[in-house]
């Protein structure tokens, strides 16, 4: 799908621009996405979330005129490159998403109030920030240089983020094998599950530059012999 909005935008001011914005919207929040995993993890004392907040407002005021300028394009390109516009739109939501799950790890940083250990869970965990991490790098890799040979790597390598998250979500509720107390036990569960939303929301960035519009999210179909 990339490759058809690259061919649309070379063409329009109003779908390069929504496109180089979502370039900013993508960075943006994996700088938010590093600084919250830093407080929240490496720091006793929590960092001010001013600068998160102005870069999430950063990321909300590009979502706007992401709308507006393919909005505006459609107005007068009509319905031929409709998915294409469509398509870029619902990339910046999921970015605007990730920027939102990335707010929401600064919270329980705020409510924590001290660096989250996850003791038993501590290297499945590190497994998971660590996936994260680097499919988040690759991620704007791909989609700037509309990579589709390392998108579907992508998707193929780091498939195992969302089970593993969901089994240590389901020992937290379920098991007493552990030595975390009920605060650090909660902030845990609430973090992985913010640490899962944002790997979803990054494979679908990631299925946008192989998939057809109707197909953003899903993993590719395999190629008929």
């Amino acid at each position: 799908m990339i490759k058809e909005i690259l061919a649309v935008f070379k063409s329009d001011s109003y779908m390069r621009r929504a496109y180089d914005r979502s370039f900013k919207m993508l960075d943006l929040t994996h700088e938010m996405f590093l600084t919250a995993k830093e407080v929240l993890r490496e720091k006793d004392e929590l960092l001010t979330s001013i600068n998160i907040n102005d870069q999430d407002i950063e990321v909300n005021k590009f979502q706007r005129e992401v709308r507006r300028d393919v909005f505006t394009h459609l107005t007068m390109a009509g319905t031929d490159e409709l998915a294409s516009g469509l398509a870029l739109v619902s990339i910046v939501i999921d970015i605007e998403r990730i920027g939102d799950y990335t707010k929401n790890i600064v919270e329980i940083a705020s409510q924590h109030k001290a660096e989250l250990k996850a003791g038993y869970f501590e290297e499945d965990l590190k497994k998971i920030e660590d996936a994260v991490c680097e499919n988040f790098k690759r991620t704007i890799n791909c989609f700037k240089n509309s990579d589709a040979a390392e998108a579907e790597k992508l998707i193929s390598e780091y498939k195992w983020v969302s089970k593993l998250s969901d089994k240590i979500i389901e020992q937290l509720i379920t098991d007493e094998e552990y030595t975390l107390n009920a605060r650090s036990a909660v902030a845990l569960t609430l973090y992985i599950r913010s640490l899962k939303r944002v790997y979803s929301h990054l494979r679908n960035v990631t299925t946008s530059i192989i998939n057809p519009f109707d197909r953003i999210g899903y993993k590719p179909k395999k190629k008929q012999l």
